[in-house]
């Protein structure tokens, strides 16, 4: 079997009406209809009956889901896709995948989490065995929430004041996220193929405090609770009242299966993964994202995979996952993350700092001054930074990270005078250089985030 890639680039929207098209009658993933949003490329069969969604990190093509096609053309797909992409020098691998995948491909399977189902049929059943999603709705209903359907044409109308109003709401919600913007499954576009979704909005008196995005999982006549977005002010209860609306939308509708998607690292994961859930936690509330979830009683939990060849190691896969997500480089979408959430690198600094200071004041370090009263100068300096970076730590204050970055800054001026001027010529070999630029870069990367931190800063507790 061929693949699309070797042919002229087709234009992106008739590449994504012909993906639609598949969608509609093989969209079995939760997670199908994602794969329209920007980002995607799509290997297609030679015979136009199916195709597969990946993005392409430079190491490996990472397909959302399985392929979009009959039951039975699954296996043969997947063959020509790693095919395709091992003809192009990357590995290949699929993100969140159910059981039924496995079944149909030899492939291996790395646990990844959970996502929740319901049959939307039963719902009053859950209200009616959940005393607490009944008092949040109370809550809701005290405050005035009122939650409406939005009409396909408003959200494809640019300019719209309702859809300007959620567009409003979605940048605030991205900017109170602790972790910089990901991509791949994840990305907010709930006005691209507008038809093809329901939205929802909440709302106190004319102002917008909640939203829901619903896409269809076409072959399960099911529907995804995919982008549910609340303003921090918004009263409590905003997001129930906004599941139980689309809740007794589906089941109005017909519809026997609908999701709120992948819990990530829930459920029965591997040690590391554990780990990873509580080591990242000042990051990203893997449990509470679960708890969230689990409130609503889901009907069960369905284990989601990473499924990849067995000649090809989970940890590459899990690598090339994340890659995906972060867009490709996972060192920018780190420096991104630890600037919008500064304190770990606030405390990473201050440990560092003590253990320098400490040997700046030995005498080992005193030929590395033009005088002793310089070293001692340099000491009481790195001692007032290290309070001043304890007091940020403490609580944070803008003024006080510009006054540190500032004088981290004239550090590093003052540094490099220093090491023009006295220590250069003084230098024995590697290893003095490499001190003498370390004490240069060290306090100019410091100022670079501490500034910068402010800027793009999430308020934290």
């Amino acid at each position: 079997m061929g693949a699309s890639h070797e042919q002229p680039a087709p234009d992106a929207e008739d590449e994504r009406a012909r993906v639609l098209a598949l969608l509609r009658h093989h969209g079995w993933n939760a997670t199908s209809f994602q794969v329209l949003q920007p980002g995607f490329r799509y290997w297609f069969a030679p015979g136009g009956d199916g195709c597969v969604a990946y993005v392409d990190t430079g190491g490996a093509w990472v397909a959302g889901g399985g392929p979009i096609t009959a039951p039975e053309r699954v296996r043969e797909m997947v063959e020509a896709f790693q095919q395709a992409a091992r003809s192009a020098g990357r590995r290949v691998s699929f993100f969140a995948t159910e059981a039924r995948f496995s079944q149909l491909v030899p492939f291996e399977e790395f646990p990844i989490g959970e996502q929740p189902v319901w049959d939307p049929a039963n719902w009053d059943a859950v209200l009616r065995g959940s005393r607490s999603l009944r008092e949040q709705l109370r809550r809701a209903r005290t405050h005035a929430v009122r939650v409406r359907e939005v009409p396909a044409e408003v959200m494809e109308t640019p300019g719209h004041p309702l859809r300007a109003a959620v567009e409003v709401l979605m940048e605030h919600w991205l900017a109170s996220r602790r972790m910089a913007t990901m991509g791949f499954l994840v990305g907010l576009a709930p006005g691209a193929f507008a038809r093809e979704r329901r939205a929802f909005v909440a709302e106190v008196g004319d102002r917008v405090v909640g939203f829901l995005s619903v896409t269809p999982v076409f072959a399960r006549d099911g529907w995804f609770l995919q982008d549910l977005l609340r303003e921090p002010s918004a009263p409590n209860g905003t997001a129930e009242t906004l599941v139980d609306a689309a809740m007794r939308a589906a089941a109005a509708n017909g519809r026997r299966y609908v999701t709120l998607g992948l819990a990530p690292l829930a459920g029965p994961v591997s040690p590391w993964l554990r780990f990873a859930r509580t080591a990242g936690r000042p990051l990203f509330d893997f449990e509470g994202l679960r708890a969230f979830k689990a409130k609503f009683r889901p009907d069960a939990w369905v284990p989601l995979f990473l499924s990849h060849p067995a000649d090809e190691p989970a940890p590459w896969a899990v690598y090339d996952a994340l890659r995906a997500f972060a867009r490709g480089s996972l060192v920018k979408f780190g420096l991104v993350t630890l600037l919008r959430r500064p304190r770990f690198f606030v405390r990473t600094l201050s440990a560092l700092l003590v253990p320098w200071t400490v040997l700046l004041a030995l005498p080992v370090s005193t030929p590395w001054f033009p005088s002793p009263w310089v070293q001692g100068a340099w000491v009481l300096f790195d001692v007032g930074l290290i309070v001043g970076l304890l007091l940020l730590l403490r609580r944070w204050r803008d003024g006080l990270a510009t006054l540190l970055g500032v004088l981290t800054s004239a550090d590093a001026c003052l540094t490099l005078v220093q090491a023009l001027t006295y220590n250069a010529a003084r230098a024995r070999g590697p290893w003095d250089w490499c001190v003498i630029v370390a004490s240069v870069l060290a306090p100019a990367t410091a100022s670079a985030m501490l500034l910068r931190s402010r800027d793009l800063r999430v308020p934290e507790p």
